[in-house]
């Protein structure tokens, strides 16, 4: 009754006093969504590395380095996959060792025929119990409860209680493990994954001289309602640490329309801050990333996990490792520290990115790349090497957080612009 009288009330007040009224609230509201647009830059801030084939040079100097694979004993012939695209690829040529981790001891007939695979670099690692287990102050009862009714409520791999201990694991624990401590970058491999394009450089040298800090390959964007809590969390850290938001961090943001004082009520919605404005959920899809270990072993990157860790959102929700990584990469990384490795060539499940081959760029006399055919078409634009698809069916998303920080009319290469 008394919303239909005030209804009433408002329409008999005339328009001009009501575009009076209402002025003040338009103008803070979009003074309010300007501050989170993200200036253009005058040049494109992560171009490739290279858009073409490149000779490998064997002979250089090579980064502290690591691949890291977490595996079980019963995933070998998904390992074993990996392993042979990666060496194929990449690693026959550069030789960097490959560490395997799992949580439970190894099957001696893994080692043997992963360590063959891996042409005799393999190492085998289990991961200490106190880093892959409940924290000694979580509920546990209470977080089992949890994790069985997220996985009835639909939440993808929610439901597995060895998933949460991963995500847990791969957020912060990984980087503290003692056998990783000797080096300062990973690549990381997941089993079951294909290596479309043949990498004739070395990413890890690159992403030092270029001062990069994370590489990735597919940026998504996360399932909601595994993670309802996980932003505010972030927020709400940030806030008290007094970081400041960089145009990475708006880039992920969707800044609210709705006026102030009233903004603020948005604020109880899943997946935005204090002041009611959201994240856009997109993240980088981490079953693919190169980075700098020390980024995330900083002081920093540790108090933020360990503020989450606090919170109990690994098991009470399934807060995973790429929102995570993305989150802390946007809040504490300058946006020329990130790496969108567009050249490379990708499959996971049914994601992949797949670059045209480079015009004129596959080295056809090259006795080094001589195994690596045969190669599809070359096409206009493309920037891939010796790639086993064309580029013309896009199986990635076409627009992700860092668009917004692309110079304007780059020039399209296959998916991504």
């Amino acid at each position: 009754m008394l919303l239909r009288r005030l209804n009433r009330a408002v329409r008999r007040l005339p328009f001009s006093l009501l575009l009076l009224i209402a002025a003040p609230f338009i103008v803070e509201v979009l003074i309010h969504v300007w501050q989170y647009q993200v200036p253009r830059p005058t040049t494109d801030l992560d171009a490739p590395f290279f858009t073409s084939c490149q000779e490998p040079d064997v002979g250089a100097e090579r980064e502290n380095a690591v691949f890291v694979m977490l595996a079980r004993n019963k995933e070998l012939h998904k390992a074993k996959k990996t392993i042979r695209s990666i060496e194929a690829q990449f690693n026959k040529w550069f030789n960097y060792p490959i560490m395997f981790l799992n949580d439970e001891p190894w099957d001696p007939n893994f080692v043997t025929e992963l360590n063959e695979t891996a042409g005799g670099k393999g190492i085998f690692e289990v991961i200490p119990k106190e880093q892959w287990s409940y924290p000694d102050w979580l509920d546990q009862e209470s977080a089992k409860e949890s994790i069985q009714q997220q996985g009835k409520a639909g939440a993808p791999h929610a439901g597995l209680e060895g998933y949460h201990h991963m995500c847990r694991f791969y957020s912060g624990k990984f980087y503290q493990l003692d056998v990783l401590k000797k080096y300062k970058w990973y690549w990381r491999l997941e089993p079951s994954v294909d290596f479309t394009c043949a990498i004739t450089y070395d990413p890890f040298v690159q992403m030092a001289k270029h001062k990069k800090v994370y590489g990735y390959t597919i940026a998504l964007w996360e399932v909601g309602k595994s993670c309802p809590g996980l932003f505010r969390a972030t927020a709400d850290w940030k806030q008290s640490k007094r970081v400041p938001s960089s145009s990475l961090w708006n880039a992920m943001m969707e800044a609210s329309w709705m006026p102030f004082p009233f903004r603020r009520l948005l604020s109880w919605v899943p997946h935005r801050d204090t002041y009611g404005d959201a994240w856009s959920l997109c993240h980088y899809w981490s079953n693919f990333e190169i980075a700098d270990m020390d980024f995330f072993r900083s002081k920093t990157y540790q108090d933020y996990f360990d503020y989450l860790d606090r919170k109990g959102g690994f098991y009470n929700e399934r807060w995973g490792d790429a929102a995570v990584h993305s989150l802390a990469v946007a809040m504490l990384a300058d946006p020329q520290q990130v790496h969108h490795f567009e050249d490379i060539g990708y499959r996971h499940d049914t994601f992949y990115q797949c670059p045209a081959n480079a015009p004129g760029g596959q080295l056809p006399g090259s006795l080094s790349l001589v195994k690596n055919e045969p190669w599809t078409t070359e096409a206009a634009g493309g920037i891939g090497c010796r790639c086993q698809c064309d580029g013309k069916e896009l199986r990635n998303f076409g627009t992700y957080c860092l668009d917004k920080l692309k110079q304007p009319n780059t020039p399209k290469r296959g998916w991504f612009s």
